[in-house]
C-alpha cells in the first residue's frame, strides 16, 4: 500500500482543523470559557498606528470587555511609535506599555516579534489573542472566531486566522494583498513543512496561541514570529495542534516593495534557522538598489533577524538575587 500523498494529509487535516467563524456563538463561548476557567489577554503590537489603533482597542472594549466580558484585558505593546499611538490606544481604553520599558534587564529590540514576546511579562491571560493595530476594515468577531477552537477543544495550542484581504489593484483577487505570503512563505512551507501547507494565510496577523505554547517557543524578533510559531508548534505537538478559523474580510496599509524585502529576509532567515541552514546569525545585509540619475544605486539595509529564547527560560531579576 502506499503511503498518504502530501496534499491526501493536507486536505484531511484542513477538513479536521478549519473552522468559520460562525461556527461558535458568543454565549456558547463564554460558557466554555467558564467551565475551563481560562483567562483572556488581547495583545496589539504597534508601532506608528495613531491613526487607527484607537478604533480597534475601543470597538473590542465595548462589545468584549464591557458587554460580553470575554475577554480580561486589553494590552498594546508600543514599539518606539514617533506618533501618538501610545496616547491613542490609552484614550481608547488599552493597559499600554512601552516595548523597550518591559524587562530593560534583557534590553530591545525593535520588531513586532519583539513587542509579542515582551507582553508575556506584562499580560496575564491563560490564552493570548494577537491583532494588528492596522486594521481598516475588520469588525470585534475576530476575537471570539479565534478562540472558538481554543476554549472548546484542549488538543488545540495555536489558532490561525485568515480571510479576503484584496490588493487594490486592477484584476486583484480576494488574497492578493498578502504579497509575501504568496511570493516567500507559501513556497517555503512547500519546500520544508508541507505539514502546513493547508494554512491559507500563515503570515496572518490575528492569531492565538495558549500562555504555556508561546512561552516555550524560540521568537523572532521581526515579522517571522508568526511563521516561526507554526513551523516550533507543528514540531514540538504535531499539526493537530494548529487551527484556523474563516474571519471573512480584512483590510489595511500595505507595505513598500522594499520594506516586504526585508520582512521577506526576515521569515527566509527563520527557515532557514529552522531547517540547520544559518544559525548565530542576527542581522542580515540587504542590498536593494534605487533608481537616480546616476543610474540604479544599490541601497545597504541591515535586517534584523535575531530571536528571543523562549520565555519560560529567563529568568526573573528578584531570582538573581
Amino acid at each position: 500500500m502506499n503511503a498518504p500523498r502530501p496534499d491526501d494529509a493536507t486536505s484531511a487535516w484542513s477538513a479536521r482543523r478549519t473552522h468559520h467563524w460562525q461556527d461558535w456563538s458568543l454565549d456558547a463561548l463564554l460558557a466554555a470559557r467558564e467551565a475551563s476557567g481560562a483567562t483572556v489577554s488581547l495583545v496589539v503590537p504597534a508601532r506608528n498606528e495613531a491613526a487607527t489603533v484607537g478604533d480597534v482597542v475601543t470597538r473590542v472594549r465595548e462589545r468584549l470587555v464591557e458587554t460580553a466580558r470575554l475577554l480580561d484585558e486589553i494590552v498594546v505593546i508600543d514599539s518606539d511609535s514617533t506618533d501618538g499611538t501610545a496616547q491613542a490606544a490609552a484614550d481608547a481604553g488599552a493597559v499600554v506599555h512601552a516595548a523597550a520599558d518591559i524587562r530593560p534587564d534583557l534590553g530591545w529590540a525593535p520588531g513586532k516579534g519583539e513587542a509579542m514576546w515582551k507582553s508575556l511579562f506584562v499580560t496575564r491571560g491563560d490564552v493570548l489573542v494577537f491583532m494588528d493595530a492596522d486594521l481598516r476594515e475588520w469588525d470585534t468577531h475576530f476575537v471570539p472566531g479565534l478562540l472558538g477552537p481554543l476554549l472548546t477543544d484542549p488538543t488545540v495550542g495555536l489558532v490561525k486566522g485568515f480571510y479576503e484581504r484584496p490588493l487594490d489593484v486592477e484584476g486583484g483577487g480576494p488574497f492578493d494583498g498578502g504579497r509575501v505570503t504568496e511570493l516567500v512563505a507559501r513556497p517555503l512551507l512547500a519546500l520544508a513543512f508541507p505539514e502546513l501547507a493547508g494554512l491559507v494565510q500563515p503570515l496572518a496577523g490575528e492569531w492565538a496561541v495558549r500562555r504555556d505554547l508561546f512561552g516555550s517557543l524560540s521568537v523572532p524578533t521581526g515579522y517571522a514570529v508568526e511563521l516561526a510559531a507554526l513551523v516550533d508548534t507543528l514540531r514540538a505537538r504535531g499539526a493537530d495542534a494548529i487551527a484556523q478559523v474563516d474571519l471573512g474580510r480584512r483590510s489595511h496599509r500595505h507595505q513598500a516593495l522594499a520594506d516586504l524585502g526585508a520582512m521577506a529576509t526576515q521569515i527566509l532567515a527563520a527557515v532557514a534557522r529552522r531547517t540547520g541552514e544559518v544559525a548565530g546569525v542576527d542581522t542580515i545585509s540587504l542590498r536593494q538598489f534605487v533608481r537616480t540619475e546616476a543610474g540604479a544605486v544599490p541601497h545597504l539595509r541591515d535586517v534584523a533577524v535575531g530571536e528571543r529564547p523562549p520565555h519560560r527560560t529567563v529568568v526573573a531579576p528578584e531570582e538573581t538575587a
